[in-house]
């Protein structure tokens, strides 16, 4: 598992992205909330031992023995049904004292070297039908368990993951087109099918979520006040913004305990915090500084010696790709309220840990390139 390796191509760039938007996620977090900023501190240094001896084991060693990871995903996502804590209407999470683990968000790694490795074992036939049933049966139990949970919002963010490595490893133009060509309708009418009285496929509080998106007049003062409240955040900010620890009005903690405007600040809603503290500029700076990680991983993904490798990082960049764009479109109103984390910057451990897990296999992955 451990090999030699020479240490002068070691990509200290994106190690060094990775710890710089951790240390802004610390700040962010401790001036939204500062009762959380020491768990994220202990979070950030444990996953970060983590994430440097990941990226000194070969990645490979790590998806040959997928089918182990695979099952105790399974049994971490039953355990969490069975006898999970249950946090505002939804049980995501295994409680060990004062910490919480949320195993959907390791899910999300596991996945990614799941569908790496299949791929990877399956190039040849992969847009043969069966192949691509094989596929979706080995993603269908642990996603439907996380939907269970239930958590939608981790289960989209994972499929649009899944998507990203499949077509990378070589899905045909042919069959994308079919997707696009059956996934629109498709998607028309299922928006028109949850307005419909009884419908069972959405609990009530999703359908209300994307319902107050579409609109957001008719629910401005029930399930809208909080992204609406994010919104005037963001843009008290103007372009410098007021300064870091001077946020009143995303701090629900000061201003709004009562009503709640912008619950979560430290997490769902942790770019309102940035927009209203550091402006437009602070907010461009962060977003530049993710789009930087996401084009580091793709960079790596081109160098990669194999394919698995080159599956590993693509699904990474796109882990952190469309999360950063769903936090950060629910904040702005730009899409339906979800409950995505922002990576590295958003308060919660699983998310820091499933990130860094995979940060430290991109490093693994770059380390090995042929050229770096």
């Amino acid at each position: 598992m451990l090999r030699q390796y020479d240490l002068k191509n070691y990509n200290k760039r994106l190690l060094l992205n990775v710890w710089v938007l951790s240390i802004l996620g610390i700040l962010f977090i401790n001036s939204a909330n500062s009762s959380y900023t020491i768990k994220q501190l202990i979070g950030v240094v444990f996953c970060s031992g983590i994430m440097l001896l990941l990226s000194v084991i070969d990645y490979n060693s790590i998806t040959n023995n997928i089918g182990i990871l695979y099952i105790v995903n399974i049994v971490l996502l039953l355990l969490v049904l069975v006898a999970g804590k249950t946090v505002g209407g939804a049980q995501r999470w295994l409680a060990f004292g004062s910490f919480t683990f949320q195993p959907s968000e390791t899910c999300k790694i596991v996945l990614i070297l799941a569908a790496a490795a299949f791929i990877s074992r399956n190039e040849d036939t992969l847009n043969e039908w069966k192949t691509l049933a094989k596929l979706a049966g080995v993603c269908l139990l642990p996603m439907l368990l996380v939907v269970l949970e239930p958590d939608l919002s981790t289960t989209i963010d994972i499929t649009l993951i899944l998507c990203a490595i499949i077509f990378v490893g070589g899905l045909s133009l042919k069959l994308i087109g079919w997707v696009i060509a059956i996934g629109v309708p498709a998607f028309a009418v299922f928006i028109w099918y949850i307005q419909t009285p009884g419908q069972i496929i959405l609990q009530d509080y999703q359908v209300t979520r994307i319902m107050s998106f579409l609109d957001p007049g008719k629910y401005e003062s029930t399930t809208a006040y909080q992204t609406n409240n994010s919104i005037m955040a963001i843009g008290s900010g103007r372009l410098f913004g007021k300064g870091l620890n001077t946020n009143t009005i995303s701090d629900v903690t000061v201003t709004v305990r009562d009503t709640g405007l912008v619950s979560e600040q430290q997490t769902d809603f942790i770019f309102s915090v940035v927009g209203e503290e550091f402006g437009f500029i602070g907010s461009v700076v962060l977003i530049v500084l993710l789009a930087l990680l996401v084009v580091q991983c793709i960079m790596v993904a081109r160098r990669a010696n194999d394919l698995n490798g080159k599956l590993i990082a693509t699904g990474v960049a796109a882990l952190i790709a469309f999360q950063s764009f769903i936090n950060i479109g629910v904040a702005t109103g730009s899409l339906p309220n979800t409950g995505l984390p922002l990576p590295l910057i958003s308060y919660g451990l699983s998310s820091v840990l499933s990130i860094m897990i995979g940060m430290g296999m991109v490093l693994n992955i770059s380390l090995q390139s042929k050229k770096y």
